[in-house]
């Protein structure tokens, strides 16, 4: 039996081809190709280089061989449109594009965000897709037939078939929480008919065997089915957290840090929108009650900036180098808006300082001793924030993701939290997306519970014990605005 899957794995930095073997309720993952991906400006917009990602993930596929299926996931909010011949109008624009905050500004003129959280239970942040759509000009929308979100664009080209996988489609802002279906008065306010959207697909849905033009480009078997995985990519990371506890904070750590629980119900109050929290939906239709923390950004455009200065620094020698400074000397909001776009981030983050009457860190190693201090201190407000609005105190602390490799800010997360930190698996995303697809073609048997057994016996997370008094975490958040 064929017991090969394949996880394409889309992230907001880099793109990946994963296979996936199962076998014994266990699933063990080889990178089959790894590829850049960063927004490109082009006539005042950032836009995604979506057809160089296409070739990519065909190049990728081509190296595989005989394979069951294939999922794909990636980041959320970003999507493309097609006309009634299904051809893609533009390079789809990427969510961080200023174009999105005055979008914003508009529609809440016309509805609170109160009430649209109440509604949705999603965070309205300026890349919603709610907002994005508001942004397109009407002759781009007059001329769309469908928009797809970025994986199920990809799996559209795939297979011919078009669908809007429900993980993915929470994230939009235009979800109704209470029905599950698009709410038709929010995309009145997009300026778009719900069927633009198009009906919403359950997770672990087959959605068609590839084309024959998909095949002869990878040489896969023309049976090879599609999965809608889940395909937001967080719900896939979570999808594959090896929780021990029934009390346990999950932090999906990457470009972004993602810092939650799952939920049977969604949190709608004020309280919860005030804190930053938002409710998307989960693989198994759980809610992942989150809050949305601007992670490794900084870092990955800190190294940025320093590339193109001609540094060259390796990535474990300055955190080993940021492990040795004292701690805690300056810090930021990773959240400020003078971080949320492209640019030189080390000035920005010496400008917050000075603002700030902080110590302005003056080296490379300061700026990154500095950011991965941020980011603990911004781990603790989240959690303290969760178990405030959940009424429930988290006993662990699963970090999972790209971030789980980095040992500094596992440990740093464990002294801010006071709490034991559990560190892996560091392809979480892939591992979710393969553990849908494995359940959805009969590998796994179905169910939360036979999903979690099976994420436990693929990794084995790391374990951080909290070391010394949260006392100074406490102390150095007081200095923040």
């Amino acid at each position: 039996m064929n017991n090969v899957l394949v996880a394409v794995d889309l992230g907001a930095s880099s793109g990946r081809v994963m296979a996936a073997t199962v076998a014994d309720d266990r699933i063990a993952l080889r990178e089959v190709a790894r590829f850049p991906n960063r927004a490109v400006e082009l006539a005042g917009r950032l836009h995604w280089d979506l057809l160089g990602l296409w070739s990519s993930i065909l190049e990728g596929l081509g190296e595989l061989g005989e394979v069951r299926a294939i999922g794909v996931d990636s980041w959320a909010v970003d999507y493309g449109l097609i006309d009634a011949d299904g051809h893609l109008l533009s390079t789809p624009v990427a969510y961080r594009d200023a174009r999105n905050a005055q979008a914003k500004e508009a529609v809440l003129a016309r509805t609170g965000a109160g009430d649209l959280f109440a509604t949705t239970g999603i965070q309205p942040q300026p890349f919603n897709t709610l907002f994005q759509l508001a942004a397109e000009r009407p002759a781009t929308l007059a001329a769309a037939d469908r928009a797809l979100l970025i994986p199920d664009l990809i799996a559209y080209w795939l297979t011919g078939n078009r669908a809007c996988e429900a993980t993915n489609a929470s994230t939009t802002g235009m979800v109704d929480q209470a029905t599950g279906t698009w709410s038709a008065e929010l995309c009145a306010l997009a300026g778009i008919e719900p069927d633009l959207l198009g009906d919403i697909t359950p997770t672990g849905t087959v959605l068609g065997h590839l084309t024959d033009a998909a095949a002869a480009r990878t040489r896969l078997d023309s049976d090879t089915r599609v999965i809608a995985t889940a395909s937001h990519d967080t719900a896939a990371a979570v999808a594959a957290v090896p929780y021990e506890t029934d009390h346990a904070a999950y932090i999906s750590c990457g470009t972004w840090s993602l810092v939650g629980c799952e939920r049977t119900e969604p949190i709608l109050t004020p309280e919860a929108l005030d804190a930053g929290f938002t409710n998307e939906r989960g693989a198994d239709g759980t809610i992942r009650f989150l809050r949305n923390i601007a992670g490794l950004w900084l870092l990955n455009e800190s190294r940025s900036t320093w590339q193109r200065q001609c540094l060259d620094i390796d990535l474990a020698d300055l955190i080993k180098a940021a492990a040795e400074t004292e701690r805690l000397r300056s810090v930021v909001d990773p959240d400020d808006p003078a971080f949320a776009e492209p640019g030189d981030m080390p000035a920005r983050i010496r400008a917050y300082c000075e603002r700030t009457g902080q110590r302005v860190p003056d080296s490379y190693i300061d700026i990154t001793s500095c950011i991965l201090d941020s980011l603990a201190l911004a781990h603790r407000r989240a959690i303290a924030s969760l178990e405030a609005l959940t009424g429930q105190e988290v006993d662990v602390v699963h970090i999972v993701g790209g971030g789980s490799n980095n040992e500094l800010l596992c440990q740093l997360t464990a002294d801010a939290t006071g709490r034991v930190v559990l560190a892996g698996p560091d392809e979480a995303t892939a591992l979710g997306n393969a553990l849908v697809q494995a359940q959805a073609t009969g590998l796994i048997a179905p169910g939360t519970e036979a999903r979690r057994t099976a994420a436990r016996a693929s990794a084995r997370p790391r374990r951080y014990l909290p070391q010394g008094s949260t006392g100074p975490w406490e102390q150095a958040a007081a200095r923040l605005p």
